[in-house]
């Protein structure tokens, strides 16, 4: 047992000894600039709070200074101040209000003429290529999609079929 423990202790003090040296700060290489050297310290700025004006001490009042034989007169109180009067409720003020000034027409880019012959010309080719070319995209989608669901119904049609009608048959065979 005492061995097991001496061996523990000199694992510990190995351990000890090595963790300094695995600390150690390799040496920096000369072209490396080190900023802590260069800049100076930042602080950061503080708020600074009044101080509060030290109350005295009541140790240092001198009792002897104050004449307890003189009568002290006592203040009148003074008499209490009567609250201000309500001010009045201002008068809602009418005013005339303005309709807004309606903005002044703007002068087209394109005379009327430029304008009708524009929009002629895209109205044709639209119903050029709505007369020609019918064709919706439920239509193109169609189109595209039968060929492939006709290659799948080859595929799997038959066995798909097949295993419908013999869950049928035994379902009906079970029944009687």
């Amino acid at each position: 047992m005492e061995e097991i423990l001496a061996s523990i202790r000199r694992i510990i003090a190995d351990d000890q000894a090595a963790k300094p040296a695995e600390t150690s700060v390799a040496p920096e290489p000369d072209d490396v600039l080190d900023l802590a050297e260069v800049a100076e310290p930042v602080t950061r700025p503080r708020v600074v709070e009044p101080e509060p004006e030290p109350e005295p001490a009541p140790d240092l009042l001198d009792f002897d200074a104050i004449d307890f034989e003189d009568p002290v007169a006592a203040a009148p109180e003074p008499d209490p101040i009567p609250e201000p009067p309500a001010p009045p409720r201002p008068q809602p003020v009418l005013q005339a209000v303005r309709a807004p000034e309606p903005e002044p027409e703007r002068e087209a880019l394109v005379s009327p003429a430029t304008d009708a012959s524009v929009s002629g010309a895209f109205n044709l080719l639209a119903h050029t290529v709505l007369t020609q070319n019918a064709r919706t995209l439920e239509d193109l989608v169609k189109e595209m999609l039968r060929p492939m669901l006709k290659s799948w119904l080859d595929d799997n049609l038959p066995a798909v079929v097949e295993r419908l009608v013999r869950a049928e048959i035994e379902r009906v065979s079970r029944g009687r």
